[in-house]
Order: structure tokens, then C-alpha cells, then sequence
């Protein structure tokens, strides 16, 4: 199913991958730095409260947006041709308040988990719960690059807590991929294989992150040529994940965006199965509902052994803010 959104809503759709889990919470306002471990342990996993945010937000001191960017966006998730479920998840956070907006900007995810149908769907989804609520708490770093750290950090230890506390959910994990535009910048995390990629006007399509994976360590080091990594039967062995280990390391870069930018998340369900040539030419200068439409066809027509999830945004405008309101 596909779906768009302009309004601030949080929704979760099912993915499906490798990586390992941890369970989930909403972060709470420290009077000084906490751990992780103290953070996710306050974090409930019920539905994030916009207008709670919102309060704390208000003690922040005043402070708006320079610049407006105009976006268009849509997703979809698919089970696929072989798959009995979707371990997939993608999700999302547009706030309304200038401050917030200011502050953090707009987010969107991509979650592949894995460890089995429960755990899998368990660990994508609570880790964007996770995500998403420490990374909009005012407790967080306002360093977009630090706040996402954090809020990472929160969602690996949740996940790992709960693959140790309970037995079905041994092994569950998930990879991860965000993209965050705060004014006219995009910040870009990501943990394990999940990927994000630009294209900008006459340049061609780019993948932006770099894979957590084994062959793409083989790769880098020369022992391993591209089309040996892709031709591999360890191409899915990752070698990051949340959930899997008590810490994880995230990659985090931020760069500018221009009007005519498109940015795609996806599972690796999508990116086995097409190359930069094939997703730009599929992506083209289409809107975004119709792009993951026709990717995700895509990749099922190509194989469709894994979930797939695709995740479309496109940079439409950048103006003053006041302008814009």
C-alpha cells in the first residue's frame, strides 16, 4: 500500500531484513545527561503525544525557522513474492510548532528487521517509536547530528534489552535508515544495509550511505571486486545492526539540498534488486506516490524474494520562512 502525508502523524508499515533488537520507550526530561540504558528504561511504547511534546518545547527559548522547505513525499511497503509476512517498517514525524520545527525538522525512516515474523516486526517497529520520541524530546542534544546519536543509541538499547528479557525474541534486531531536513539541510543515519540515495538535477542517482555489511568491508579493502560482493551468497551478512550488540555505531552525514533534489530510503529488498541506473530511471521525474509505486512493482518483477520498502522525498521549494507562512 502506498501513502502520503502532509499533517504530523506517526505510522508504522511492516519490512522485512536481517539485524538483531531492543526494546522501546519515549524519552523523559533529565535534569542532567543520562545514559541510554536510564533513558529507554523511562520509554513507554505507546503512541507518541504530540501535544506533550509540544509542552516541553514551550520552555524552550523562542525560536523559528530562516527557511521553509517545500516537500512532497510518499512510501510504500510490500511483502514481496516469497515472504509469509513483512518485517519492513518505514515512519515519519512532520511537526507543526516553529519551534520544534526550528530545532529538529522533519524525519523519516526506513526499518528492516529481522529474527523472525514477531521479532522482526517487533524490532523495526519499536525502534522508530524510539527513534522518533528521543529524538523530538527536548532533553536531547540540539546538534541534529548528536540528537539523532542519541536517539539511536535509545533504540538500540531498547531493543537489545528486549531480546534479553524475552525468549522469543532471542536474535531480533533491525537495520535502520533516517533522513532528517532541517531548513536546508539534510542529515542522513543510518545502521546496517538499509540505504539512502540522492539524485539532483543533471547528476546522476547517488547512494549516500555506506552498507554494514561484510562484502562491502571486502570491497573497500580490495579483496573483493563490486560485482563479486554482488554475486556473494554473504552479500546479507551485516555487520551493524540495532539491537544486536549493548552499543552500536551509527554513520551520520548532513550535506545541503537544492529545490529539484529527490532523496529514496529503502530496505535492502529494493536495492538488490535494482541498480543506481534502474532506480533513477524508475524514480525520473515522477511524483513521489507514483516513484515507490512503480519501485516496488519493480523489484517484485525482479524477484520479489525479500520485503521491500521505498521511501520518496522531493525537495519542491526553499524560501524564507516568513514567506512561506
Amino acid at each position: 500500500m502506498s501513502e502520503t502525508a502532509d499533517d504530523i502523524t506517526i505510522m508504522g508499515m511492516p519490512t522485512a531484513s536481517p539485524p538483531d533488537p531492543k526494546p522501546s520507550a519515549p524519552v523523559e526530561e533529565p535534569a542532567e545527561p543520562e545514559s541510554a540504558e536510564a533513558r529507554a528504561a523511562k520509554v513507554p511504547t505507546e503512541e507518541l503525544d504530540a501535544e506533550v511534546l509540544a509542552k516541553g518545547w514551550a520552555a524552550i527559548a523562542e525560536k523559528c525557522p530562516t527557511q521553509h522547505v517545500l516537500l512532497s513525499w510518499a512510501a510504500r511497503t510490500d511483502m514481496g513474492r516469497v515472504r509469509e509476512h513483512n518485517e519492513d517498517k518505514y515512519d515519519f514525524y512532520d511537526p507543526e510548532e516553529p519551534k520544534q520545527l526550528a530545532l529538529r525538522g522533519r524525519l523519516f525512516a526506513v526499518a528492516d528487521g529481522m529474527g523472525g515474523h514477531t521479532a522482526g516486526q517487533v524490532a523495526s517497529e519499536w525502534s522508530l517509536k524510539t527513534l522518533i520520541r528521543s529524538y523530538y524530546s527536548p532533553s536531547v542534544p540540539e546538534n541534529t547530528e548528536a540528537a539523532l546519536r542519541t536517539a539511536l543509541a535509545d533504540a538500540n538499547t531498547l531493543i537489545y534489552n528486549a531480546a534479553r528479557q524475552f525468549e522469543k525474541a532471542n536474535g531480533m534486531g533491525t537495520t535502520i535508515v533516517v533522513a532528517v531536513v532541517k531548513e536546508d539541510k539534510l542529515t542522513i543515519a543510518h545502521i546496517g544495509d538499509s540505504r539512502a540515495y540522492l539524485m539532483r538535477k543533471d547528476e546522476p542517482l547517488r547512494q549516500v550511505t555506506i552498507d554494514h555489511s561484510w562484502v562491502e568491508e571486502q570491497v573497500r579493502r580490495g579483496a573483493m571486486s563490486r560485482a563479486e560482493a554482488e554475486a556473494s551468497p554473504y552479500r546479507n551478512f551485516i555487520t551493524r545492526s540495532v539491537g544486536v550488540d549493548g552499543e552500536v555505531e551509527a554513520d551520520v552525514v548532513t550535506m545541503s539540498v537544492q529545490p529539484g533534489d529527490t532523496i529514496l530510503l529503502c530496505s535492502d529488498g529494493l536495492s538488490n534488486y535494482l541498480d543506481e541506473a534502474a532506480l533513477a530511471s524508475i524514480i525520473g521525474n515522477k511524483s513521489p506516490s507514483q516513484a515507490v509505486f512503480d519501485l516496488v512493482d519493480a523489484a517484485n518483477v525482479a524477484g520479489g524474494k525479500d520485503n521491500i520498502t521505498a521511501l520518496v522525498l522531493k525537495v519542491r521549494s526553499i524560501t524564507a520562512y516568513k514567506e512561506s507562512v
